[in-house]
Formats: structure tokens, sequence, C-alpha cells
């Protein structure tokens, strides 16, 4: 974590009123929200708009599983966002990426472990974050995976966990219990 302790401090539940309520328990019915959600929670209409887009990168998005959480934990990794890498380490577990393959996430498009077009996935993320633009090469290789769609959603996933790692890092959102900080 970039900060030992946070400039925005989350909102317990005792202290929502009741739209912050309503939020809270239409996205997480089941859970305990997460510390993101629960510091994001004090500005009610950035959160409310903010998480249509969010749960559409995250659930909704045409990309699969494996590649969205690389693309995520890429772009966690080169924002130095401890909190996002964590989070995401467990989900791209879950969508099928293995251990070697998240390590192999920290060393970006040149590990042995990656296809072609996992290569291009991980160098895509870089030249989104560095250069606001994904290159021809690595455009034309992606095509040869991903429809329109499934590209856009790649610079929309890239673009919405730039923002979020920032907002993780300045607020100082601290780890949940149980997580590791890597980064």
């Amino acid at each position: 974590m970039r900060l030992s302790k946070p400039r925005v401090e989350m909102m317990e539940q005792s202290d929502w009123d009741k739209e912050q309520n309503q939020i809270m328990n239409r996205n997480f019915p089941d859970l305990v929200p997460p510390n993101i959600h629960k510091t994001i929670i004090h500005h009610t209409k950035l959160m409310k708009r903010w998480m249509v887009f969010a749960n559409h990168v995250l659930n909704k998005s045409s990309l699969p599983g494996r590649e969205r959480e690389m693309a995520i934990l890429r772009t966690g990794w080169l924002c130095r966002a401890g909190y996002e890498w964590a989070h995401h380490v467990e989900i791209g577990k879950r969508e099928g990426l293995t251990q070697e393959e998240i390590e192999a996430i920290k060393h970006g498009p040149d590990a042995q472990v990656w296809s072609a077009v996992d290569r291009s996935l991980l160098r895509a993320v870089e030249e989104l974050l560095n250069d606001c633009f994904i290159s021809d090469d690595t455009w034309n290789t992606l095509s040869q995976k991903f429809n329109q769609q499934q590209l856009m959603d790649i610079v929309f996933a890239v673009g919405n966990y730039n923002l979020v790692s920032m907002a993780l890092n300045t607020f100082g959102v601290q780890l949940e219990e149980g997580y590791v900080n890597e980064v």
C-alpha cells in the first residue's frame, strides 16, 4: 500500500443514509461491501453512477474472464495499486489464471509463459497506460482473437482500473483482513 493509513476514511453501515444504504444493498445484497466501496460511498452521486460502469467492466464485459483479469492485474501492478492487485489475484484464480501466470503478469508481455495473443494483451495494457493508444501491431494481433466489442472492452477495462488504482492509491484505501499486499 502506498499509504499506511487512509486519507479518506471508510463509512460504516451505521453512518450510511437511506440512499447510501440502497446503493450498497443493491450492489452487495449478501456481502459486506469491500473497503473501496465503503470509501467511495462518501460521494453518493459518484458511487451511484460509477457502479453502473464498474459493473459492466467486471461482470458484463464481452471479454473472457481470464483475459479481463490479465488486463486488470497488469494495470494494477503497473499502477502500484496493492489493493487492486490483491483483490484481483483472487478473482483471476477463479477465472482460470494459474499461479505461474499471475507471477508472470508482474513481469509483463516478455515472460515465457504467454501465447502471442496473451503477450499482446499485456502489451496493450502497457501501451494504453504509457501512451493512451494501442499500436497497430498490438491491435492487429489482438484482432486475431477478439471481436470489436471485446477490443473496446479491453480499452475500457484498462481505463476503469487505471482510474480505480488512482483512487485507491490516493485515498489510501487499506486492504481487508486476509489479503496480502505484494505490490
